[in-house]
């Protein structure tokens, strides 16, 4: 992709806000609004933005996560609407990726020489804090099923960021797991051994690993005598 065709189109960030969950109110950062001006990104993600569930979220491995416009155009189309942007939850809406086809070691320059800088390091997991987001119940299985599912990244390089920024992708290795193909471990019932352990040789985020040395061992062990 050149310069033109990668860009950042919206900056968004949350506050704690409540969503409902089954019969219990929760409280959650999810509901990530655009920002009109440059905002900072530390190693922490973006000032001002709230993580609630440190459990499953943030984090140095998972500090910015970024949704595309290509991924929108295709829900927009199947859900018959326009989507605002921070539906989904992103700190960044940029243009000019597909983020499954991304992989985990690429390198996103954002807003030229001495701008901030990303490494790719893991897709993003629905759960059922998204479904009530978007009021759909059923919406944790629509987005399994559609794979789209944007991806988390470490900031190596801090700075500021704003709309109009353009991006530039740096491949890493062509070996790596894709988005996708960590999307779809998470799901898969019998993953393959050799790929897992490859998948190990690459700069996961810190719970994608965890996930992918359990999977590892649980496979393992239903391959013994």
């Amino acid at each position: 992709m050149t310069a033109p065709d990668c860009q950042v189109h919206s900056v968004n960030v949350g506050q704690p806000s409540a969503v409902q969950i089954g019969p219990r109110p929760h409280v959650s950062g999810i509901d990530k609004r655009p920002q009109p001006g440059r905002v900072l990104v530390s190693v922490n993600g973006l000032a001002g933005d709230h993580v609630v569930d440190t459990r499953n979220h943030g984090g140095p491995d998972q500090a910015v996560y970024l949704y595309t416009r290509e991924d929108y155009a295709h829900w927009e189309a199947l859900l018959g609407r326009a989507l605002p942007p921070g539906y989904f939850g992103e700190n960044l809406l940029v243009s000019g990726l597909e983020s499954a086809d991304m992989r985990v070691g690429d390198v996103l320059d954002i807003g030229g020489v001495g701008g901030v800088r990303l490494e790719v390091t893991a897709p993003r997991i629905p759960c059922a804090t998204l479904a009530a987001h978007v009021g759909d119940p059923d919406f944790v299985r629509q987005f399994v099923a559609v794979a789209r599912p944007g991806f988390y990244t470490r900031v190596l390089r801090g700075g500021e960021v704003g709309p109009g920024d353009a991006v530039r992708p740096i491949p890493g290795s062509a070996n790596a797991p894709s988005i996708g193909d960590l999307f779809a471990l998470w799901y898969d019932a019998a993953p393959d051994p050799a790929r897992l352990e490859q998948y190990l040789n690459f700069p996961l985020a810190v719970r994608v690993r965890a996930r992918v040395q359990r999977r590892l061992a649980e496979a393992r062990g239903a391959l013994s005598p």
